[in-house]
């Protein structure tokens, strides 16, 4: 298969993705829909190429870890993990439910294949590092991914992580900030401003670039040049859109946890197979 045709797999994955967080949330009613979307890009190229990883063996021990510091992510992370065979399709529609192992966050004691439990904004950050840390004082060659959020990197503990990370030259750790420029409580430059991401990495010590967070080349691009250079943990700055995938939940503060009804919901996963179908419409074609 060529990389054109690889980089087309995965935007159909990312597509199948969003059409399953979408279900699982529209099912439940409401949920954290915005920023689920916007990662599922970043989810296809790691799932779908990068990360190593045994769907029949979670706890495989030479596995690469992801920590999805934007814990409230968790439902796009589960309908990777669901499609690339961590459990049963029909487990998504626990989202949250009594008795479920999908919680609205992520939680490793329940989940198959979730590394870390997290949730309380910025403590996954340093848990990365930690465990980026103990492999390399043990030798292992594990990755260690970091998914935060821009809003998220308001948090202290993110910066004292970052520092810590590149004094002890984490290059096992690979960070991304999800930046798509809306938070809780409204656009993150007029809540706290974070200028130049990728430059106040770089200040930390990290080796930092910047790329399209919906472009499956420019992510994959990124993380080879991350791994090619084993002197820095290394951040990858993913400008990104809140909602991505649903032209009417795209660049709305309302997205980040909105209340979905059955019309909104068939809606939305209408519009997201229309875009699956073109894919394979496009590869068909040739």
């Amino acid at each position: 298969m060529s990389y054109k045709e690889d980089m087309t797999e995965l935007k159909k994955f990312s597509k199948r993705i969003q059409i399953e967080t979408v279900k699982m949330i529209g099912g439940l009613g409401v949920g954290h829909l915005g920023g689920s979307l916007s990662i599922a890009d970043l989810l296809s190229v790691l799932y779908g190429k990068q990360m190593k990883y045994r769907a029949e063996e979670p706890d495989w021990t030479g596995r690469d870890w992801l920590v999805c510091s934007k814990g409230h992510a968790g439902p796009a992370v589960y309908s990777a993990l669901a499609l690339k065979g961590f459990m049963p399709m029909e487990e998504l529609k626990t989202l949250n439910r009594p008795g479920t192992n999908l919680p609205s966050h992520c939680d490793r004691n329940r989940t198959p294949g979730i590394d870390m439990t997290t949730g309380s904004l910025g403590q996954g950050a340093s848990a990365a590092a930690g465990i980026a840390l103990g492999f390399k004082m043990k030798g292992m060659d594990n990755w260690v991914y970091l998914i935060l959020g821009d809003g998220e990197i308001d948090e202290g503990q993110v910066w004292e992580m970052a520092l810590f990370a590149g004094h002890r030259k984490l290059s096992n750790l690979i960070a991304f900030v999800d930046h798509n420029k809306l938070q809780l409580d409204g656009p993150t430059a007029d809540i706290c401003d974070l200028g130049d991401i990728a430059a106040k990495f770089r200040e930390f010590g990290w080796f930092a670039q910047t790329a399209d967070g919906h472009s499956q080349e420019e992510i994959d691009q990124a993380v080879e040049k991350a791994k090619e250079q084993n002197e820095k943990p290394s951040m990858i700055v993913l400008n990104t859109v809140k909602g991505h995938g649903w032209s009417r939940m795209e660049n709305q503060l309302g997205s980040h946890c909105p209340s979905l009804d059955s019309k909104q919901t068939e809606e939305a996963v209408e519009e997201m197979e229309a875009a699956l179908r073109q894919l394979e419409l496009e590869e068909v074609e040739g």
